[in-house]
């Protein structure tokens, strides 16, 4: 095992507390009123999950990476834990929730490519405190432990608890937007939101400046924000300093998985020593590759595939 600078034994790269989630897809021409029935293409079956992506995303990067979460004893939970493991990510922490269904994101795509999501959590809604407990060694010998709100917020909040009491770095992804208490807020170094997250978090109509965004989140408590603008980048506050970080310019086919890229790179980059703009700039060259190629798990970069700066 390695150590870090203090001394502090250090294992894996990046842990991620999160879903697992098995995303089935329909295109349709329209989606259907009340009652109505119409056809779709053939489904296709992906392994999704914000959790997941995460994980799969940071180990392609070359992290060492390990996942925290539950999938069903079901035949998704096979397939998702098949491609998991063919990322290289670390499953000793993977449990099985006895009598409940893999978590499955239900996603119909119509011709322009938008699309409509209902989320079935299954296991992910059973991954609480005593999860992040069993899991304890990884976290506490972890570079940067990531975390998003796809699972109750009970394992987020312990796995915040773990990180101080350890030493790791914690990030937290604000998707899906939720209130979370100012305790859970402190500890974030740093919170992770686009510019949707951040105007729900301050309760606000909409988007509004960046920078002014970034600062009012930093009110609320965290040590640090980056604020995502898809093609535009992202800001980044972290003591005096606020750097607004370009993406690279590349042609968008699918936005599909473009932000858990992004916060997979960054941990990645923390966890190397970066300081937090360096690792945002890769990470927005991170998050423009995985807009090239359709889906999520199967657009996220090896390092070879990353665009410019």
């Amino acid at each position: 095992m390695r150590t870090s600078g203090s001394g502090r034994p250090r294992g894996h790269d990046v842990v991620v507390v999160g879903s697992v989630n098995a995303d089935l897809v329909v295109g349709v021409e329209r989606r259907p009123g009340p009652g109505e029935t119409v056809l779709g293409s053939d489904l296709a079956t992906h392994p999704g999950g914000k959790g997941a992506n995460q994980a799969v995303a940071a180990a392609r990067l070359g992290a060492r990476a390990a996942l925290v979460g539950r999938v069903g004893d079901d035949g998704h939970g096979g397939l998702l834990r098949a491609a998991l493991a063919a990322a290289g990510v670390d499953l000793a922490h993977l449990a099985t929730a006895p009598g409940a269904p893999t978590g499955v994101a239900l996603i119909t795509v119509g011709p322009d490519g938008d699309n409509s999501i209902i989320v079935s959590p299954g296991a992910n809604a059973r991954v609480g405190p005593a999860d992040v407990a069993a899991a304890r060694a990884a976290i506490a010998a972890a570079a940067v432990v990531s975390c998003q709100l796809e699972v109750p917020l009970p394992a987020v909040e312990a796995a915040a608890r773990a990180c101080a009491a350890a030493g790791a770095r914690f990030v937290l992804n604000l998707s899906p937007p939720a209130p979370v208490p100012a305790g859970l807020l402190a500890h974030c170094d740093p919170l992770v939101v686009n510019e949707h997250e951040a105007a729900f978090l301050l309760g606000r109509d909409g988007p509004g400046d960046p920078a002014g965004m970034a600062e009012a989140l930093r009110r609320r408590g965290p040590r640090s924000v980056v604020v995502t603008l898809g093609a535009d980048g992202a800001l980044v506050s972290a003591g005096t300093e606020r750097v607004r970080v370009p993406s690279p310019e590349v042609a968008a086919v699918d936005t599909t998985g473009a932000g858990d890229a992004f916060t997979a790179a960054l941990c990645l980059r923390l966890a190397r020593g970066d300081d937090l703009p360096d690792a945002a700039r890769y990470a927005a060259r991170a998050g423009a590759a995985a807009v090239r190629a359709p889906g999520a798990q199967g657009s996220f970069p090896t390092p070879d595939e990353l665009p410019g700066p």
